[in-house]
């Protein structure tokens, strides 16, 4: 049964790919929406974890109807993010340039950082659309840039999205191994870019961080990286602004003179949760986390393999 259903949401997949791009998009929106608020009434278990991370973010006076109604808006934002996936290929480029919002002006800041030659490391959280934020970064003059990718279930749907990510201009290595990582050092080092998100550790060699007032695990990759190469680490965080994208890169998080590796590597991915912290409380509803994130949530069998574990591996995914 198991494996029927992996093969019914790979042909979804996949279908979504063929079809959805070909329907006008104000049908497109309405179907997805629709989509949406039905998942999030059957109240799977992804809804339901999705629920448990929004409490966190509203915190203790936040009704549970007002976590409701959150998490309604975090499903319809995760299914326009699929939406989105799926018809980007139809967005012409300069949508995706006069819709971008951007916020803070940093992002000239990095471009700057990688026309001198020094290699950038951006952090995301699952927010928004990441995919299109890939295809504005590189419109802007990043140029492609290096990410990683979870192996997926159905290798048809994985190749898919290979495929899509390196047509926008990525160069997308696996998420686990030593090869991966020594790969993405060796772009910095170049002076290029690499993006990961990384709000979740996949691999249970991340690091654990104070996020909403609670212990969370996340992934150490992006800090240990800019510790090894010295690139510079910006988090930047997503939203979805009516139908347009905002996008915010933070400043880039200190290194800490003095301090050992492991201490520096621990305070910079403790940076990289804070400036995500400040994201999601700002736009809660574009932060489609399904999956558990706070230590209180982990298995505890997973949690003992995640503290006992000292090899690094590529935690973040994009």
């Amino acid at each position: 049964m198991a494996r029927l259903s992996q093969s019914l949401s790979a042909r979804l997949y996949l279908i979504g790919w063929a079809i959805v791009s070909k329907l006008p998009e104000r049908w497109a929106r309405r179907l997805f929406s629709l989509i949406a608020d039905t998942l999030w009434w059957h109240r799977g278990r992804g809804v339901r974890q999705l629920e448990a991370n929004l409490a966190r973010v509203l915190g203790p006076d936040a009704t549970p109807d007002r976590v409701r109604r959150v998490s309604r808006l975090g499903m319809r934002s995760y299914l326009r993010y699929w939406l989105e996936v799926f018809r980007l290929q139809v967005v012409p480029a300069d949508q995706i340039m006069s819709r971008t919002r951007m916020y803070g002006g940093l992002d000239q800041v990095a471009l700057d950082y990688l026309a001198a030659g020094r290699g950038v490391i951006f952090a995301l959280p699952h927010m928004g659309n990441y995919e299109q934020a890939a295809a504005w970064i590189i419109r802007r003059g990043a140029g492609s840039f290096t990410t990683v990718a979870e192996r997926l279930e159905s290798d048809r749907v994985y190749e898919r999205f290979l495929k899509f990510r390196e047509d926008l201009g990525m160069e997308v290595l696996p998420h686990t191994g030593a090869s991966a990582f020594g790969q993405m050092a060796r772009r910095l080092r170049q002076g290029h870019l690499v993006c990961l998100v990384s709000d979740r550790d996949l691999t249970a060699h991340g690091v654990e961080v104070e996020f909403f007032g609670e212990p969370a695990r996340m992934a150490n990759v992006p800090a240990t990286l800019a510790v090894q190469t010295g690139a510079a680490l910006m988090p930047v965080t997503l939203w979805f602004e009516g139908e347009n994208w905002g996008v915010r890169v933070h400043p880039e998080v200190p290194d800490q003179p003095g301090a050992s590796r492991q201490a520096k590597i621990a305070q910079m991915s403790q940076d990289v949760a804070s400036a995500f912290e400040q994201g999601i409380r700002e736009h809660p509803e574009s932060w489609h986390m399904l999956q558990k994130v706070f230590t209180a949530d982990l298995d505890p069998q997973r949690l003992a393999r995640a503290k006992a574990a000292s090899t690094p591996e590529v935690a973040g995914t994009a």
